[in-house]
């Protein structure tokens, strides 16, 4: 018979491999003349063992396997395939003389697929070979829809979180921005009235000072009343004093209205349009804001905040963003010095104060500016480097963090900005952050 014209009904794939195993020569001539008169391509094996090692190096679509053989048996080879996460799936489809039903059970329990009884009809060996190459080729495609749906569906929740992360981010910092810009527009209405009033309280102070002098010149024995009250009230004092309240609630108000600069500066709302601005005022901003984070407590001296700014052009961005970028990267620098200052006396750490250094930069084309945020707090080691950014990823305690800060700083330098942020640290050498933008 000419199996050559049915080729069509058989609607075989490309490259369909079957491995023959037998350890009779006939067999396997008689057996690979009509697979591969089919089209198929074949390999043979006269025994289990090298049958085994031909699988693992080159897994086919399925094996015909002779049960009668010398070293290992065909049920045995079955099995240790089945064994085999990298083999078990393949179809195995025994070959035998003995068609009594307890090992057709024996090997359908093994894992075999079928059975063909020896001698062949080659109209039966094709059919039962077509149907589950079929089947083999069906679990393959299944098992690829599978996969990429999987993929496809985990990518879609890895950037359903991340959208969900942002938009929860964007709402909490569009919900502080205008609280702080409240605020802030609250102190800075009594505070403006405050700093006005002072100057006319210092000049009304003046002109009081120079009538008593002018007094006491023309009437320098006042009667006894005004001079007990002059002494009661160290009138001398008060005089020479008075300039100093006045100057030191000056100061007091001044960083008031400085604060309250810097709350509106950072909580600058962001449109959909990125404006022209300059770095430096957010970075200070976002000082100013963690400047009760900075001041000498019980335990520490102050934590040294060094400003190395360069000259910088001003860069269009959505400065808000930034802002809390400025924010996270700060925060995490004092959390690090507060950790490494743990179990240090005072003494200790005020011979190695804590520092921030803050560099600003152009690089040498003109085309990006560094911003660099070093702390000389505990460090991190190479796999904490490594996930550091990865989203909900954090070193600290339950409850003190989310995880969510350098993740979405990053996000926000690099998909918003078209920048990007390193990290480069080692355990008890600090940890140094580097943004870098587009000018």
């Amino acid at each position: 018979m000419n199996y050559k014209t049915d080729i069509k009904t058989f609607d075989l794939p490309e490259d369909s491999l079957i491995l023959v195993v037998d350890d009779t020569t006939t067999n396997l001539e008689i057996v690979f003349n009509i697979l591969t008169n089919i089209g198929f391509k074949v390999i043979t094996e006269n025994n289990g063992e090298s049958a085994i090692k031909q699988v693992e190096s080159r897994p086919p679509d399925l094996i015909l396997l002779d049960v009668m053989m010398p070293g290992i048996d065909g049920f045995e080879t079955c099995k240790r395939l089945k064994y085999n996460s990298d083999t078990c799936d393949i179809p195995v489809i025994f070959m035998t003389a003995n068609s009594d039903t307890e090992s057709k059970v024996k090997g359908l329990n093994i894992g075999a697929v079928d059975y063909i009884t020896k001698p062949f009809h080659e109209e039966e060996l094709l059919a039962r070979i077509k149907t589950h190459i079929q089947l083999r080729n069906l679990t393959k495609t299944l098992e690829k829809r599978v996969a990429e749906r999987t993929a496809a569906l985990s990518r879609a929740l890895k950037d359903l979180q991340e959208s969900q992360v942002q938009l929860v981010q964007t709402e909490k910092m569009s919900a502080l921005g205008q609280l702080v810009a409240g605020v802030a527009h609250e102190i800075n209405n009594p505070v403006g009235f405050i700093h006005g009033n002072l100057g006319h309280a210092s000049a009304y102070f003046q002109d009081m000072s120079k009538i008593i002098n002018l007094y006491q010149q023309h009437y320098p024995n006042p009667v006894p009343e005004i001079q007990k009250e002059i002494a009661a009230i160290d009138l001398k004092y008060m005089l020479a004093d008075l300039p100093n309240l006045i100057s030191s609630m000056k100061e007091g108000v001044q960083r008031i209205r400085n604060i309250s600069t810097s709350l509106r500066t950072f909580s600058r709302a962001d449109s959909s349009i990125k404006v022209y601005c300059n770095i430096h005022d957010g970075i200070d901003s976002t000082i100013m804001i963690l400047k009760h984070r900075l001041k000498a407590s019980e335990d520490r001296p102050d934590i040294q905040v060094i400003r190395d700014y360069g000259n910088l052009p001003e860069i269009e961005c959505f400065i808000g963003q930034l802002n809390q970028v400025f924010m996270n990267l700060l925060a995490n620098a004092i959390d690090a010095l507060e950790e490494s200052n743990v179990g240090h006396t005072y003494i200790e750490i005020e011979a190695n104060p804590n520092q921030v250094l803050i560099q600003t930069s152009l690089t040498e084309n003109k085309k990006h500016i560094l911003i660099r945020i070093k702390d000389n707090g505990v460090g991190m080691s190479p796999d904490v480097q490594q996930k550091i950014f990865d989203h909900l990823f954090t070193t600290k305690p339950v409850g003190q963090g989310t995880g969510l800060g350098l993740s979405i700083a990053r996000q926000i330098v690099v998909e918003k900005h078209g920048g990007t942020l390193e990290v480069n640290s080692a355990p008890e050498q600090g940890s140094e952050f580097i943004i870098k933008l587009p000018v």
